[in-house]
Parts: structure tokens; sequence; C-alpha cells
């Protein structure tokens, strides 16, 4: 069986080569890239590629940018350090995705999940179950914020929203506290439950228990009113509305 991993830290991509001889001796690594274009070149000219250990962030750019270039058959286990592209990942073929730092039961079990979804008798309903565990996997039950020189702990449902506001993006919770949080707004739409939030345009995410209403607005968008208090008008934005409509009916 022959593997290729894509790791642009030379260590990280030892250790995983080291962990493999260890778990699984029947893998060939046949090959080890570190940047998006030397992946695309590769699998462009050596096809007999039985699965693929990929890391999110390479050198030159996101992995994801690999599936825009070329198309990628093989199924591919994720090696990364950032927990917010798992349901991403699940979209291109992904059978696992592990955290870094790996240890060796980590790639135990990534490679008898491989095994058992790709056996013959792998069924449909398998496959399902197996996306609901890693997108139930990566929905956060809790951010740590800090204030000062307090670190604390919030739960999800605890939160009301979230706001950019200048480059900044703000976690505020029921009671109205602030708190700066190191997280882009893409990223917090990937990992928050979409049963509990919505994006309801490019700078606010919102908690579904903490709408009071809903009103319409000019132009085909939404206003709505929260029960925390918040100065701006929250506006759904006229694409956004009817996705939002059956958000609130789910």
């Amino acid at each position: 069986m022959n593997a290729l991993i894509v790791e642009d830290e030379a260590l990280s991509a030892q250790h995983l080569k080291t962990l493999l001889h260890k778990t699984a001796p029947e893998i060939n690594v046949i090959n080890i890239l570190d940047t998006v274009k030397d992946t695309v070149d590769y699998l462009k000219t050596i096809p007999a590629i039985d699965i693929i250990f990929l890391d999110v962030h390479l050198a030159d750019g996101i992995s994801f940018d690999i599936f825009q270039q070329v198309e990628v058959k093989q199924p591919i286990i994720f090696t990364t350090a950032y927990d917010e592209y798992a349901i991403k990942a699940f979209k291109v073929n992904s059978i696992d995705y592990l955290l870094k730092p790996i240890g060796i039961s980590d790639v135990k079990n990534a490679i008898n999940k491989f095994k058992t979804h790709h056996s013959p008798n792998h069924s449909l309903h398998a496959k399902h179950q197996h996306a609901s565990e890693i997108i139930s996997r990566v929905h956060k039950t809790r951010f740590i914020v800090k204030m000062g020189e307090t670190i604390s702990s919030i739960k999800t449902e605890d939160i009301a929203f979230f706001i950019a506001e200048e480059g900044v993006v703000m976690l505020v919770n029921k009671e109205g506290k602030r708190f700066p949080i190191d997280y882009t707004m893409d990223a917090l739409e990937l990992i928050v439950s979409d049963e509990m939030f919505f994006r309801i345009n490019r700078k606010m995410i919102v908690n579904i228990e903490q709408i009071n209403q809903v009103q319409t607005y000019f132009n085909g968008r939404l206003k709505i009113k929260l029960k925390q208090t918040y100065n701006d008008d929250c506006i759904v934005s006229r694409e956004r509305v009817n996705d939002f409509k059956r958000w609130l009916d789910q």
C-alpha cells in the first residue's frame, strides 16, 4: 500500500513516517512533499497512491488549494494543529482528522478507519455515520477567553453572539461581557453548532436562543432584535434570508 505524506515541517513528517512504520508496516511512504504546487504536480504524474496524509498549512498555502487544481481520488487523513477545518476536510474524501501532536494510537485508529471505510462491505449508512462523527467532534462546546490576567472558559450556549469590529472578533456572552478571541468569522462559522448559531451577515453570528424578534426590513432583508442589548441594527443580509428562515424553522 503506497502512501504520500504532505507536510511542511520536516520533523513532523519524519515523526509520522516512523509512526506508520510501527503501526502499519504494510504502508510504503513513497514520497514526502511540503508545498501545494509540488503536490499538485506529483498527483498529476504519480497516480499509484492509496492514501494521502495531508497537513492543512503548507509552505506555499492551504492544502485545500490542491483540490481546486487537481482531482484527488485518494482517501485522505488530515494531520494538523488546527481544528477549525474538520468539516471542510470531510467534504474532500477525509477518512480522519488528526490534531497535532499526533500519537501512535491516533495513527493506528486512523489506519483502522481507512481499512474499514474502504472495505467492500462498508455500507452507505456507515459512511454517513462517519460524517456525523467528524462534524460532531469539531463543534466547540466552550471557548477559552482572557481578560487582563484572568483566563476563563465560556460554554457556547452562554454566548449571545460573535461580532467582528475593526478587525477584531469579539465573543459577547449573555451578560453582555465582551471578550476578544483569536478566530476569524469564517472559522467560527465552521466550528460552532449550525443548529445553535447562524451567521446573519459578514460581521455577525448569533445564537438562536438570543433572538427576541424578527422584523421585515427594506430591500428584502430582515432585522432581528436580541435579548442581549446591542447598539447597532442586527440585519440579516438579503442573500442569507432564505437560509435564515429555514434555520429558525428547524
